[in-house]
């Protein structure tokens, strides 16, 4: 479906900044305008309420899938809310306070007809790491404390053990504790600030050597159907691509797909139309909603056009209106 009427506006970190050849906003923006879409680019600093009403300092943004040369902006004008049909939240973690009051002010946006993708509300509820606590039947053992000597408690019980803050992305501050780690104090510390933050702390799950960290993307609840295995590199325990794996497509086990089963229909009725799972052998270990990357990875591996199905789920709920 082509319709030069839809006006699509993006939230999202400084364009300038981005690596063209991996970014999944920029995949999302070329779909859009290959469908006719007027692109209209916003920070975080180009929201704001006054007297109750959201208004917007746009830019037109006019993109090209080009590593050097991949995108075009307009001068800023002002503008309310109502003027834009879609969108994008886009803005990558950490997720903090500002975060938080980016997706109020989104809310905003939706009272007076916008679609919001992902839906604001639902990006405060989905807590990426945290939210795996919703399917327990298919996490590896896992617990959410700001006790380090519960932390410690839980390594002894388990073995090797994974620990990472909830706020993070990109494999940021992600550490795997041993028995015995001399570093094991200093590591809590860092991570709970002496008992005063809530972290996460997982059991390690041996497979992500061979198997690595599987990105599966689900658009409008279903699963696309291949996984991005992201291997680690030699020396590392991240399955993270910022962190130098390498990116390998697999096919859906059906242990991947119950899960998919389990956690797509619950995102999608929260309205999280775009969302990224990450499972390590058989375990789930993390819902990413904020800003889910590996389309274009996957896009060139299997000479595919996942947004399209995006864009697809987007137009079914605005013409649903």
């Amino acid at each position: 479906m082509s319709n030069p009427r839809i006006r699509l506006g993006v939230v999202m970190d400084p364009i300038e900044r981005i690596k063209p050849v991996k970014d999944t906003t920029l995949a999302m923006l070329l779909e859009a305008q290959r469908r006719g879409y007027a692109l209209e680019y916003l920070g975080q600093a180009d929201l704001a309420v006054l007297e109750g009403r959201l208004g917007l300092r746009l830019r037109a943004l006019t993109v090209r899938d080009d590593k050097a040369d991949w995108f075009e902006l307009g001068p800023a004008r002002q503008a309310d809310a109502q003027e834009l049909d879609v969108i994008l939240m886009r803005k990558d973690p950490p997720f903090d306070m500002e975060y938080i009051y980016t997706t109020f002010l989104l809310e905003r946006a939706e009272d007076v007809g916008v679609l919001v993708v992902n839906k604001p509300a639902a990006l405060r509820d989905v807590s990426e790491k945290a939210y795996t606590m919703w399917f327990p039947q298919f996490t590896p053992e896992t617990m959410v404390t700001r006790s380090m000597a519960d932390m410690r408690r839980f390594v002894e019980r388990y073995g090797a053990a994974v620990v990472k803050p909830l706020d993070g992305m990109g494999g940021r501050s992600i550490f795997v504790l041993q028995p015995g780690d001399p570093n094991t104090g200093v590591i809590l510390e860092t991570l709970t600030d002496y008992d005063g933050r809530y972290a996460m702390i997982q059991r390690y799950v041996p497979e992500i050597v061979a198997g690595g960290d599987r990105r599966i993307l689900l658009v409008d609840g279903e699963p696309y159907e291949h996984a991005l295995a992201r291997i680690p590199a030699k020396g590392e325990n991240r399955g993270n691509l910022a962190a130098g794996a390498q990116g390998e497509g697999r096919d859906l086990t059906p242990r991947e797909r119950e899960i998919c089963a389990a956690v797509g229909p619950v995102l999608r009725d929260k309205g999280i139309l775009f969302a990224g799972l990450d499972v390590i052998g058989d375990k789930l270990t993390e819902i990413n909603v904020t800003s889910p990357t590996g389309v274009r990875e996957l896009d060139a591996l299997y000479g595919d056009n996942i947004c399209a199905g995006l864009f697809d789920a987007i137009e079914r709920r605005l013409e649903a209106r």
